[in-house]
């Protein structure tokens, strides 16, 4: 063998070895964040594809698919703020049919929401998890697409919490006064109760109205009290389950609940007692253009 030949082998080695290292090292491809199926109906309100699981921490409760570490895509959160005196176990049904769809739900356990600390916080414990190899939502969860919710004084925290420059859209139910959406920048859906004698539909107006800065709904559940929401979650199942389809995993059935001259809850009068648009929500089509 020449010198040459005896050069070679070994130079030849070193590439193959330094060529498996770069491969080793190199960026996975990014995993979707898109919803893991396109919605085949428009009924939201049944159960999700994923089975769930609950984690109960200091400051927040965590639902989210069990699987979780072996998903094939990161998944959505929704950060959840309790009624005055309530905890996420009151609301126990609705944030696990929102994990059975797909999303992390961080709850804070909280029982005063108002000024949304907490939940702020669920998004920073769940970036630390994120980014943590040896956790189950390392690299699962979907931070850029974030949604805020809450029922009563947490509906005028998920307000709050809209001021986030983190969160992408809000769905405060039943929301209390303490709250200034003159402050939030993404898109509202404003829920109320027909039969709510604790936070009026007429305040839930209130906010609607002053919403002219953003794309904002208002929806007037029929017959609908305070604490429909609460255990059970009933109507509120599906259109809360589309809103942050439609936001957070741009599911283009669940937008056309919304959007759009045919918009789903504009024609069923029957869950509906009170449906409005403002100008900006009107302007956005119901399907996103390639």
């Amino acid at each position: 063998m020449s010198w040459r030949r005896k050069l070679l082998v070994p130079l030849a080695a070193l590439t193959l070895v330094l060529s498996a290292s770069a491969a080793a090292g190199a960026a996975p491809a990014p995993l979707p964040t898109g919803p893991a199926t396109a919605s085949a109906t428009s009924d939201f309100g049944a159960p999700g594809p994923y089975a769930t699981a609950v984690e109960v921490g200091p400051i927040t409760t965590l639902y989210y698919p069990r699987d979780i570490a072996n998903s094939e895509r990161r998944h959505p959160v929704i950060v959840w703020g309790n009624g005055t005196n309530g905890i996420p176990l009151v609301y126990r049904d609705l944030l696990l049919h929102w994990a059975g769809q797909g999303f992390v739900v961080a709850a804070a356990n909280t029982p005063q929401s108002n000024l949304g600390i907490s939940m702020r916080a669920g998004i920073d414990m769940l970036t630390h998890r994120n980014a943590d190899p040896g956790s189950i939502f390392h690299d699962r969860v979907d931070l850029e697409h974030i949604g805020a919710s809450g029922h009563s004084q947490g509906g005028a925290a998920a307000i709050v919490v809209g001021a986030d420059p983190r969160i992408d859209t809000i769905l405060p139910i039943q929301p209390g006064p303490l709250a200034n959406i003159n402050a939030v920048h993404v898109p509202a859906l404003l829920l109320a109760g027909e039969k709510d004698s604790i936070v009026f539909p007429f305040l839930v107006k209130a906010f609607y109205n002053a919403a002219d800065h953003i794309p904002a709904l208002y929806g007037e559940l029929r017959g609908a009290d305070h604490f429909t929401v609460v255990g059970d979650p009933g109507p509120f199942a599906a259109p809360t389950t589309a809103w942050f389809r439609a936001q957070l995993m741009g599911d283009e059935t669940a937008r056309a609940q919304f959007f759009g001259p045919g918009c789903g809850i504009c024609t069923d009068t029957t869950t509906w007692s009170d449906v409005r648009r403002n100008s900006l929500a009107l302007s956005i089509p119901a399907a996103t253009t390639p």
